[in-house]
């Protein structure tokens, strides 16, 4: 009993800064976990099938996930607060769900058995300079030049990791450049995210995170599963229930989702907006140090151009955020849904 009260003192005093970091080290790293399972699967063929396939990583995953949101935000659920929420709220509840819960993931997890992870780190970095662009452009927001540069830079660095690959048999030539298919849909996705944040820092800005959050993966991944049933038939999910991919799946939904998931929102509840954005900017970094000891991925030279010069722009655009969030002194804001979900916007992939 002593012991145990001297470990929570001590549990309470680790830094919001802590937290974001060992979440971020974990979400820069699913991607790469994601691809080695899939790997792990195709050397463990059931009736020569792939149990560890990425659409039974991606429903299993949600579901994991889902489960870890009700634990965290399930109190937000009582009937006080939902019948606060219109019936347009709703609606477009449902929109944000469709594009961020099932379209965005299916098309990453698409993606990454398509192209390198370190390609779709970097493709995903689209997603904050839409964000930042279609903000300014629709909700009129104002902006710092510092944001702007950065963005541009950012945009730039995506553009060169992409166009300055060398050919290969699965690419097109597009213009007398080469782009392959896992590019493609992982800037999709990226459209698609940013999207759905816009249309969430618009419209969704009083519903709570919790009821956003959980109502967008539950509803994204059951219509996963029903799109999948009917594009490829019950029978692409006949390894469901497989014990091989289940004692993977409790791993990966320990570590990435869970775990993960838990270090974010206790980070994000004892943190700044400042800090939070600041920690989740290096979550590119991490991803691709997994890529190289997970996967054994080495970056190409396109890639090391493109990313450096991203880095430069989100570098760039730390300052213009901090500058920004230094003078409002907002602490408080990180709490609400479309704070939450720029910042998220910065960690792209999160393995669900």
């Amino acid at each position: 009993m002593s012991s145990q009260k001297k470990l929570s003192p001590a549990i309470k005093n680790i830094p919001g800064a802590a937290y974001l970091w060992l979440a971020i080290l974990i979400f820069g790293g699913s991607g790469a976990v994601t691809r080695k399972l899939t790997e792990i699967g195709s050397q463990n063929l059931i009736d020569g099938r792939n149990p560890i396939s990425l659409c039974n990583v991606l429903f299993v995953g949600n579901f994991c996930g889902l489960m870890v949101l009700m634990l965290i935000y399930g109190r937000q659920w009582n009937k006080a607060i939902l019948r606060q929420i219109s019936r347009k709220n709703w609606l477009i509840l449902i929109v944000v769900a469709i594009l961020a819960g099932a379209i965005a993931p299916s098309l990453m997890f698409q993606a990454l058995e398509l192209t390198e992870v370190n390609n779709i780190i970097l493709v995903g970095r689209l997603e904050p300079p839409l964000i930042l662009a279609l903000s300014f452009w629709l909700l009129r927001e104002r902006v710092n030049i510092w944001e702007v540069v950065g963005a541009i830079a950012a945009f730039m660095g995506v553009i060169l990791a992409i166009f300055l690959q060398p050919p290969a048999q699965d690419m097109m030539n597009v213009g007398g450049f080469n782009l392959g298919l896992g590019e493609i849909l992982t800037a999709i996705a990226s459209v698609t995210l940013a999207i759905s944040t816009i249309i969430s820092k618009n419209y969704l800005s009083q519903i709570p995170i919790g009821i956003y959050s959980i109502f967008r993966t539950a509803l994204g991944t059951g219509i996963f599963f029903l799109s999948a049933i009917v594009l490829y038939g019950s029978e692409h999910f006949m390894d469901i229930f497989s014990p091989f991919l289940w004692q993977w799946m409790l791993l990966y939904g320990i570590v990435i989702i869970v775990l993960g998931q838990s270090f974010w929102v206790q980070g994000l509840r004892k943190s700044s907006v400042s800090v939070a954005s600041l920690v989740a900017s290096f979550t590119p970094i991490a991803g691709i140090l997994a890529a190289y000891f997970i996967l054994g991925e080495t970056p190409t030279l396109a890639q090391y151009i493109g990313g450096s010069v991203i880095l430069i722009g989100i570098c760039i655009s730390q300052f213009g955020i901090w500058q920004k969030h230094n003078r409002r002194r907002t602490a408080d804001s990180i709490k609400s849904a479309p704070a939450q979900q720029e910042i998220e916007a910065e960690i792209g992939f999160k393995g669900i």
